[in-house]
């Protein structure tokens, strides 16, 4: 018998139909005697239904009302889930994030996971209940709700999964698993059986929308295994593990490219070019809780440099209004905010052993006529900052390039 933490998304539990099919999913982990805690999402657009809503009503609502609304979906599913376990004849219980025990920051929006009590799950687990928990919620130490927002209720699953000390977390998806890219983009994609943490973690980052980072770093910090699977079939999907050192020899150079068009570049000029400038500029956005992705720092002139940095397009309307504030503040004479560009990555374990990796994908970014602006590095990934108009011809090129059109596994 095996503790399992399972979450299915909102496009798993869309409608009745879905959530009966969820339903007999539990129910044959149930049968075959595990205990089984279920994280699910808001059903469907039920999240985006909200938030129009709200906006309809006022357009400058809150955060912390935004965050009551939008706890109230998943709250939906949960519920509606218990009722049909209940009637098939299984005992299920539906708990919210608070109480579930789910403690979090107090930042209304995207508030991260302190700490988990899971004495009233493991209660329920003792009566041989099935436990159903909201994804994307819990509450601070003063009793406020929050959202995690994106990838909230991934985060949710492995961190229940972690609490729990269950022997694996499924996530269940409206794909088969993790592919070396977006089979939409490229057809030629093919899945990935196993895939180390570091790995999935860049890929994530990168654009990847199979995982949330933040639940990929989660697993990586408790060891807890992440399978990714379908909730339309019973396909074996993708491992996300620690790989022994055999394993990561035997790796590709490259296992997959990552894109990310949501992306926007901001430039701020004629910086004065003293200590702390660029520590000024940054330590502000952080405060805002604006993450920054590539930088660039790079002199105009004697006594003044131009620093240029990629953010979330999510972010653009409150880093524009940072800026500006710099900009008075530094007695900088230009700022400058460009959101048609893309974000595109390779990432691969074997390219610490492998030289010449990024030299290979400039060469074919270079083949197909496509221009880079910014450029990051770490020792599993190379990103590029492009156009967003050459980002699809980016994503086949280099995929093809690196050979992952032809299946490896």
């Amino acid at each position: 018998m095996a503790l399992i933490v399972q979450k299915f998304g909102g496009s798993s539990v869309a409608n009745p139909e879905c959530i009966r099919r969820v339903a007999q999913r539990i129910a044959e982990g149930y049968d075959a005697g595990n205990d089984m805690v279920v994280v699910v999402s808001a059903m469907g657009d039920t999240t985006d239904h909200l938030i129009a809503l709200a906006k309809e009503l006022n357009e400058k609502a809150s955060l912390r009302e935004m965050d009551m609304l939008l706890s109230t979906g998943e709250q939906q599913t949960t519920s509606l889930l218990a009722m049909t376990l209940n009637a098939m004849g299984y005992k299920a219980a539906s708990f919210t994030g608070w109480q579930a025990g789910i403690y979090t920051e107090a930042v209304a929006g995207k508030a991260k996971i302190m700490r988990i009590n899971p004495l009233r799950i493991e209660e329920k687990l003792k009566s041989k209940h099935i436990v159903i928990v909201a994804g994307f919620q819990g509450v601070t130490e003063c009793g406020e709700i929050t959202t995690l927002g994106r990838g909230g209720s991934d985060t949710t699953a492995v961190a229940l999964a972690s609490a729990l000390n269950a022997d694996f977390c499924e996530i269940f998806t409206d794909v088969d698993g993790v592919y070396t890219t977006d089979p939409r983009v490229v057809p030629e994609a093919h899945k990935i059986d196993r895939i180390s943490y570091d790995e999935m973690l860049e890929l994530a980052t990168m654009g990847a929308g199979v995982l949330h980072p933040r639940c990929v770093e989660l697993g990586k910090e408790f060891g807890t295994r992440i399978h990714v699977r379908s909730s339309f079939n019973h396909h074996e999907g993708t491992m996300v593990e620690a790989l022994s050192a055999k394993m990561m020899e035997q790796q590709m150079a490259v296992s997959g490219v990552a894109f990310d068009r949501n992306v926007s570049k901001v430039s701020i000029f004629d910086i004065p070019d003293r200590p702390g400038s660029a520590a000024r500029i940054f330590n502000m956005l952080a405060a805002h809780h604006v993450n920054v992705d590539m930088i660039i720092q790079a002199a105009q002139r004697r006594n003044e440099n131009k620093i240029s940095f990629t953010i979330s397009s999510d972010d653009l309307p409150k880093t524009r209004e940072l800026m500006e504030e710099m900009k008075w503040e530094f007695h900088a004479k230009e700022t400058e905010y460009i959101d048609n560009i893309a974000k595109v990555s390779i990432v691969g374990a074997g390219m610490i052993t492998n030289p010449g990796v990024a030299a290979k994908m400039f060469d074919i970014l270079a083949q197909n006529e496509i221009n880079i602006q910014m450029i990051a590095t770490s020792e599993i990934k190379v990103s590029c900052a492009i156009k967003e108009k050459d980002l699809l011809k980016a994503v086949e090129a280099l995929h093809r390039g690196f050979g992952l059109s032809v299946n490896h596994n």
